[in-house]
């Protein structure tokens, strides 16, 4: 029974995996074809459909998915959607400040399906800017940690680019800058041969709440019930989870 009962929680664990991977290429390939809407097919003179594209490609997002999706938003072909991008502002447990960017086709369905997971996890929804003050956007590039990389390689790379500061992430570097320079950011890396995870327009937390692990936990339940709505493209928060209580966690 011991072993049928492992066999039933690997597959279970495989299903789970599967299914956050189907939902993470559905939301990538929502946003090239939104990007490409927005700023043209040509990823050359749309660097917001460049990034788009080149963030599916690293999570393994089929090149015939991508293509038909810069295909559908640039309206080379038919059957596209008219995506609407809307945030949203709640507390999680603890006071812990949540920002949810949504991109979807119909406004009543993510407001409910947003309100339900805040609901349901023990957060709430917010008033407008009663959250949002306490964010700077940002661009954020994302730079894998890859053979004798230092971290003062990455910076001399883009210190005249217009980056802010270099964050060492344990396995990756990340790159803050002014969200208008982040194209500027991205080239640099590029023109000194660093390769880079993403390059995103990103929320920056100025303040940030402490969690143990309970809190941690119960933070956590609720972010993944916002993420694993479709509507729902991406989720900020100003926890701060010490690696300790991290490990505990993944345990």
């Amino acid at each position: 029974m011991a072993g049928h009962s492992k066999w039933a929680t690997t597959k279970h664990k495989k299903a789970a995996i599967d299914a956050k991977r189907g939902k993470l290429f559905a939301k990538l390939v929502k946003n090239v074809e939104v990007a490409a809407r927005t700023g043209g097919g040509d990823p050359e003179g749309n660097p917001t459909l460049y990034d788009a594209i080149q963030k599916a490609k690293k999570n393994s997002v089929p090149n015939d998915n991508i293509d038909r999706a810069v295909k559908r938003g640039s309206g080379a072909e038919g059957g596209g959607a008219e995506y609407h991008t809307i945030m949203y502002e709640g507390y999680a447990p603890g006071g812990v400040a949540v920002l949810i960017e949504c991109l979807t086709d119909n406004r009543n369905r993510a407001a409910a399906e947003v309100r339900t997971a805040l609901t349901r996890n023990g957060g709430q929804l917010a008033d407008p800017g009663s959250v949002s003050y306490m964010f700077s956007r940002k661009g954020v590039v994302v730079v894998p940690k890859t053979d004798g990389l230092a971290e003062d390689d990455v910076l001399m790379a883009v210190l005249d680019a217009g980056a802010e500061e270099v964050h060492d992430q344990g396995e990756t570097f990340e790159v803050h800058s002014e969200a208008t320079d982040l194209v500027a950011v991205r080239t640099a890396l590029q023109d000194a041969g660093h390769d880079y995870d993403s390059a995103e327009a990103s929320f920056i937390p100025s303040v940030e709440v402490p969690l143990d692990e309970d809190g941690a936990r119960k933070v956590f339940r609720l972010l993944d019930a916002l993420e694993d709505s479709d509507d729902v493209q991406n989720v900020w928060s100003n926890c701060d989870v010490p690696d300790e209580v991290l490990e505990k966690l993944d345990a």
